[in-house]
């Protein structure tokens, strides 16, 4: 299978879960901030760093990031896929996560994963923050990406 159509696959079966786990009643499926993933916000001059605890075999789908950032597992093991395949990672690790990626993060066991963004207009409020960073869906990126050029 080449590349694009790999891609666009991964695509719509992300954001066909997603939109499935959107639309559940159960109790087991948290959307944003949540007992079963609590965050945890810390800032610094042009910085703006999010913290996540996630239990072992939760499963997090993440938003499209509009920006290059890196990303640190601190502690646990975590399998993250992205559309270019599934890897195992075990903290403690960083990464470089470029541009328009999206993530499902499996945690195999308790871990804490931790984003850190730039924030140069030292934003505090936490919506406006994941509006400037993130995209819901691959094709807000794509729009923003035309209007960022």
């Amino acid at each position: 299978m080449n590349n694009a159509l790999a891609k666009k696959e991964f695509i719509n079966k992300v954001e066909d879960l997603q939109e499935s786990m959107l639309n559940s009643n159960s109790e087991l499926i948290a959307k944003g901030n949540s007992d079963m993933f609590p965050l945890k916000h810390t800032f610094a001059k042009g910085v703006y760093v999010r913290e996540m605890f996630m239990q072992a075999g939760g499963l997090v789908i993440g938003k499209v990031h509009k920006n290059d950032h890196i990303w640190f597992l601190l502690s646990g093991e975590l399998e993250i896929a992205t559309e270019n395949g599934a890897e195992l990672f075990i903290g403690p690790c960083y990464v470089k996560s470029p541009a328009g990626t999206k993530r499902v993060l499996h945690a195999i066991t308790d871990s804490v994963f931790v984003n850190v963004f730039p924030n140069p207009n030292n934003i505090t409020d936490i919506e406006e923050l994941e509006n400037n960073l993130t995209c819901t869906y691959y094709s807000n990126y794509e729009k923003y990406k035309l209007l960022n050029k």
